[in-house]
């Protein structure tokens, strides 16, 4: 599948920002199941400083914002191959050896919610794999999917005590659950195209597990499946932190703005 794809996100800012600094997770990764075939990055109101690959092997870009700016506007598009591996991304690679993805993060920390919701779990002696589907269809029955009530700074113990969340909030139960039963997990951030709609309300966030034999393999706990050829993965990390498209500091008075507009769809490609 050859899918187009068109993300801007725009600042507004009440008064003329001094400074700002933004770091950039917003190229897809040629691997597993995909392929970037073109990419470009257009900036107003900013220039590029750097490019890099993080520690995740993350293409990352620092840019600056120029003084005076009161817009900001960073469009990314291109088009990305991908295939329907059944959830199934591959072997481990980069630079963070495997067992640092058993470590919890301030955002999957367990708590007594999330350790009752790992207690329940029953290994039925077929392997890691049965489990963490178990695992995917209870934090969605724990925690149902509305939106309006976590926010990027709400941890998965305090999703599970809300009881409602989002994709990144399913997210970071998964992967802390998983790692308490000895699974390394991280997260994913990337783009999904939905079937009945071009225009997306945002990115989507889901997690990954490291099972022997497999590799990584995808639970989008949201929406109850793996990742198939609709998902395009651009960031992946410990937590979402480490994951997030955007983030970064500006410096100026007044109060600032956010927009994010996003479009997804299939191109046909000729044969």
């Amino acid at each position: 599948m050859q899918l187009a794809i068109r993300h801007t996100t725009t600042y507004s800012f009440s008064q003329p920002a001094s400074h700002g600094l933004q770091r950039l997770r917003l190229r897809p990764k040629s691997t597993h199941g995909q392929q970037v075939v073109d990419w470009k990055m257009e900036l107003t109101g900013a220039k590029c400083e750097a490019e890099y690959e993080d520690q995740h092997k993350n293409q990352t870009a620092l840019i600056s914002i120029e003084p005076g700016t009161q817009l900001l506007t960073i469009t990314c598009s291109g088009l990305v191959t991908t295939s329907n591996n059944a959830g199934i991304v591959g072997p481990h690679t980069g630079h963070m050896p495997l067992w640092h993805f058993l470590g919890q993060t301030e955002l999957t920390q367990p708590g007594p919610k999330l350790r009752a919701l790992v207690a329940k779990l029953a290994p039925d002696g077929e392997g890691p794999l049965p489990l963490l589907h178990a695992l995917s269809r209870d934090v969605l029955t724990a925690v149902r999917y509305e939106i309006g009530h976590t926010d990027a700074k709400t941890t998965a113990e305090a999703a599970m005590a809300e009881g409602r969340g989002v994709c990144q909030d399913h997210a970071h139960i998964f992967v802390g659950a998983a790692r308490m039963l000895g699974i390394p997990a991280r997260y994913v951030s990337g783009y999904l195209m939905m079937n009945d709609r071009i225009d997306q309300e945002a990115g989507h966030g889901w997690a990954e597990a490291h099972v022997a034999g497999l590799g990584w393999v995808a639970f989008d706990v949201s929406n109850g499946i793996g990742a198939d050829a609709r998902y395009v993965r651009v960031a992946t990390g410990c937590d979402y932190r480490e994951a997030a498209p955007v983030t970064g500091i500006s410096y100026g008075d007044g109060d600032s703005a956010l927009a994010v507009s996003l479009a997804v769809e299939q191109q046909l490609v000729e044969q």
